[in-house]
């Protein structure tokens, strides 16, 4: 695939299926975000893989910090927190691993991170692999970022959601650049 069809191409994913990707694709992504723009070479990223079973215990860690926001969730909202993991095969946790730097500032630091998991995305487009970036409230919930693990001086990114693709892949829409650049 051509760099700049697949920069000015890449739409998202939001229906993931079975199976999920190769380690040898996973691996691609992980190369790919490696790659990312790295003031100081800081590598200010990591990343959780969440696939099989381990998808619905993520599930359980979503319904708990969903049950500490609101104790009265009906089941419905109850079901679907569960379940939100299960959208896909594989889901990569993108995390911001910031420390002090004399040179590079936290804010570079969590930009860098989000650098390395657009990266993953767009290699993951390009291997024909389904991707869809999430976040949402779980993202930013102490308790999901305590039950996986994240330090103090870590964040959230992003969910990376994983698999083939289940539906027909759609036209990028068309922007007008006008509205987004203006020259001095």
């Amino acid at each position: 695939m051509d760099a700049l069809e697949l920069l000015q191409n890449r739409v998202s994913c939001p229906v993931l299926l079975e199976p999920a990707p190769t380690q040898e694709q996973m691996d691609t992504l992980f190369t790919a975000a490696m790659r990312a723009p790295d003031h100081a070479a800081l590598r200010p990223w990591r990343f959780l893989v969440v696939d099989g079973d381990q998808r619905d215990a993520l599930g359980e860690l979503y319904l708990k910090a969903g049950l500490e926001d609101d104790p009265t969730l009906n089941e419905a909202k109850q079901k679907k927190l569960r379940n939100a993991p299960s959208r896909a095969p594989v889901v990569v946790v993108a995390i911001a691993h910031k420390t002090e730097h004399p040179k590079v500032p936290m804010s570079e630091q969590l930009i860098t991170a989000g650098c390395a998991t657009h990266a993953m995305l767009y290699a993951a487009h390009a291997q024909g692999v389904g991707a869809m970036w999430r976040t949402g409230p779980m993202a930013y919930h102490p308790t999901v970022m305590a039950g996986l693990g994240l330090a103090e001086n870590e964040e959230i990114v992003g969910f990376l959601y994983l698999g083939t693709p289940g539906c027909s892949p759609m036209k990028a829409p068309e922007r007008e650049l006008g509205k987004f650049v203006e020259y001095l």
